[in-house]
């Protein structure tokens, strides 16, 4: 449990484990705390590094610098620190946003890239009636409505852990309001969609069954030219959270095989007919 000074703000990062580098970055309003039950099923192999964006979790609390650029410069200044040349970047919703900034503008520093329900790379549709609704209830410090509605929302009933939201609820209540505001309007005005053609970085793309973003998460997919995937069936955006020993054997198998789709079965098949 350490803290770096990236780029003016003191970033909060864990490890765990050891071996091939994993950057861990959170989704919107949360923290490295929900990577953590899978940080701890890939220790013995892995060395999983959890990290806080500004602004949230135990990070500092700047006056700006929320946008997804920011926050990918804030990845590549942690590496930095951290001496990493090269790494696995594993980003969940707005990080998965933060993931595409990564693979276009900083395709260098990355093995791989995993982006877990992403946010759209054309960007995130917010009705301004429920975004009202949410500022006034985070004003109003309404922690038992935010946990009962974030209960509802968990697609295996069996995996509601209220201890487990509650505490996502006090992380999201506890953000800054630069990185609350900050980070919606990033998200809504986030415009990629044009330029993941040429994001060559091996890719696996995580989408959930469940997941109002499923469409747009399989959209992009098929603009990734490097990429492959793997759906959660019965699961909703909070894939780390409810199916987390799945994910964490679905990330192994990308570090170890990389990527896997019709092409790459393709050109195996090719190389073999060519050798009869």
């Amino acid at each position: 449990m350490s803290t770096a000074d990236v780029n003016g703000c003191e970033l909060y990062y864990e490890e765990h484990g050891a071996g091939d580098p994993i950057v861990f970055h959170h989704g919107f309003a949360a923290s490295h705390d929900v990577w953590v039950p899978v940080a701890e099923r890939l220790r013995d192999g892995y060395r999983c590094i959890l990290m806080d964006a500004r602004g949230a979790g135990d990070s500092g609390r700047p006056e700006s610098g929320y946008s997804i650029e920011q926050y990918a410069r804030d990845v590549v200044g942690l590496a930095d620190r951290l001496g990493l040349e090269r790494f696995t970047y594993v980003g969940h919703s707005m990080g998965g946003g933060v993931g595409m900034q990564l693979g276009l503008d900083e395709p260098e520093r990355l093995s791989r890239l995993v982006l877990v329900t992403p946010i759209p790379a054309d960007g995130i549709e917010m009705d301004e009636a429920t975004l009202e609704r949410s500022r006034r209830l985070r004003a109003e410090g309404a922690r038992d409505v935010l946990i009962r509605e974030r209960l509802a929302g968990v697609a295996r009933e069996e995996r509601a852990d209220e201890a487990e939201v509650a505490r996502a609820v006090d992380r999201m209540l506890s953000v800054s309001e630069g990185h609350y505001e900050g980070g919606q309007q990033a998200m809504r005005a986030y415009r990629v969609g044009d330029r993941l053609s040429e994001l060559t970085t091996p890719t696996l793309m995580i989408a959930a069954a469940a997941d109002q973003l499923l469409r747009a998460n399989l959209a992009d997919f098929l603009r990734l030219p490097n990429a492959t995937l793997h759906v959660f069936s019965r699961v909703a955006h909070g894939v780390q959270g409810e199916v987390s020993a799945a994910l964490a054997r679905v990330l192994a198998d990308f570090m170890e095989h990389g990527v896997v789709n019709a092409a790459t079965v393709r050109q195996r098949l090719s190389l073999a007919q060519t050798a009869s």
